[in-house]
């Protein structure tokens, strides 16, 4: 694979997913492409075996599987990233007014972001709102292709300190700039109404948040790094998505799965921690004729790959970073432990993955956090409350992560597009933990 053409397709799959909503539908349009059928969960489903699947909750979590044709001893083989990153969310009453004739957005915190990152560049709107029509209530995606609000700085001269530290105060410095007197109170609300093609009555919620509009791109001079927004986790979306569409498994249930709202905790009906994948697995178990005994000795042989990004080392703070288990950028997938379990990552998850990693030919690394800080946590272990498999932490190493614009290296996405892979296209048959078969 290029890695140019390869970075390319990632940009254009970020840019064509500006909130987690339009994440799960530009998915879709991918599995679409791939003739997989479409099954609501609240309809019947006929399973058959050889065929491709999806299913959408809340419109912003998707699982997608392909039934082997060959399911005498089956089991799971799962990928599973998020579809949300950090942003500002637009309150439900959204304009404040201010001195003059200034017309600011009042919004809040969604999940741990860099707040210094959002000022002073172009931003515009995307999300869902639902809307009435005649006695339905319609579900609308909303983007605003356009330079649309500005957080601004306070200059230098009215700041002083503002090289020596400041605290930003979300309720006051982070609302961004939405108009100086053209606009008029209300306005908002009609823009949303218009955009959706409905009169403004009929608007009836909304789920905004704040975009960034800077585009992504390939720099250095040896193009060795990728800037992008959104790269935590929608790099490991893309790659988790594009090697499960270009694998095949006949003797395993193949799973591809990315949830919302792991930014804010998964504790969600769409989360990691809810039981869309417990439902989801449960249904393919019994709709294709197994029982209850087979599910659970399926489970018990299948494998979780939890992947989101990891911490590169940093060029000029080294010293933030584990001395020996840490990772560089274009130095392949990061396989990722920590003792408190915040990773899902053991020895026998280590030796599978690492193995996959020999048969792609493919790089990987090792990351665990200082162990005088606290990292961060992922949905792998929290998906394992639902349904408790063998599962590995992994991630693409980069830079800046909860900034509005984060760096990684060129190489990796098509590393791990190929580990991935090989991972989907092996048949793991965990029989104990003495003997793993890799076929």
């Amino acid at each position: 694979m290029n890695e140019k053409t390869v970075s390319e397709e990632l940009f254009q799959f970020i840019q064509n997913s500006p909130s987690m909503f339009h994440s799960i539908q530009t998915m879709k349009a991918y599995l679409d492409e791939a003739d997989f059928t479409y099954l609501p969960e609240n309809t019947t489903w006929n399973l058959e075996k050889g065929k491709n699947y999806y299913t959408i909750r809340n419109h912003s979590s998707i699982i997608a599987f392909q039934v082997g044709s060959s399911l005498d001893n089956y089991h799971f083989q799962m990928c599973a990233s998020h579809s949300d990153s950090p942003t500002f969310k637009i309150k439900n009453v959204p304009e404040l007014k201010g001195q003059g004739d200034y017309l600011r957005l009042d919004v809040e915190a969604y999940g741990g972001m860099i707040d210094a990152t959002w000022f002073d560049r172009p931003l515009t709107i995307a999300g869902r709102a639902l809307v009435r029509n005649g006695n339905t209530i319609e579900n609308k995606l909303v983007y605003i292709d356009k330079d649309l609000l500005l957080i601004p700085n306070v200059a230098i001269h009215l700041n002083r300190d503002v090289n020596n530290g400041v605290h930003f105060n979300r309720q006051i410095d982070l609302c961004p700039l939405f108009s100086c007197g053209k606009a008029k109170e209300g306005d908002f609300r009609k823009m949303i109404a218009n955009e959706c093609g409905v009169k403004e009555e009929d608007l009836l919620g909304t789920d905004l948040f704040l975009v960034n509009r800077q585009k992504p791109c390939i720099w250095g001079y040896k193009d060795e790094f990728i800037s992008s927004a959104k790269l935590d986790d929608l790099q490991c979306a893309f790659t988790t998505l594009k090697a499960f569409l270009a694998s095949r498994n006949d003797h395993d249930i193949n799973v591809f799965a990315c949830f919302d709202n792991e930014e804010v905790g998964s504790n969600t009906k769409q989360g990691a921690m809810s039981t869309f994948l417990k439902d989801t697995l449960t249904r393919i178990n019994f709709d294709l004729g197994f029982t209850q005994e087979d599910y659970f000795k399926a489970v018990s042989k299948s494998f979780l790959v939890s992947a989101d990004n990891a911490h590169a080392v940093h060029p000029n703070h080294p010293e933030k970073t584990d001395a020996v288990n840490c990772s560089y950028m274009n130095k392949g997938l990061v396989i990722k432990e920590s003792a408190n379990q915040k990773y899902t990552t053991d020895a026998f998850s280590r030796s599978v993955m690492m193995q996959i990693c020999h048969m792609a030919n493919t790089p990987f690394q090792t990351f665990a956090n200082r162990s005088d800080s606290a990292g961060g946590s992922t949905l792998g272990n929290l998906s394992n409350t639902q349904v408790s498999v063998h599962a590995v932490d992994i991630g693409l190493p980069q830079l800046s992560m909860h900034s509005t614009y984060e760096t990684a290296g060129i190489e990796d996405t098509v590393t791990t597009i190929e580990a991935l892979t090989k991972y989907y296209s092996t048949d793991i048959d965990i029989t104990n933990f003495e003997c793993v078969n890799f076929r």
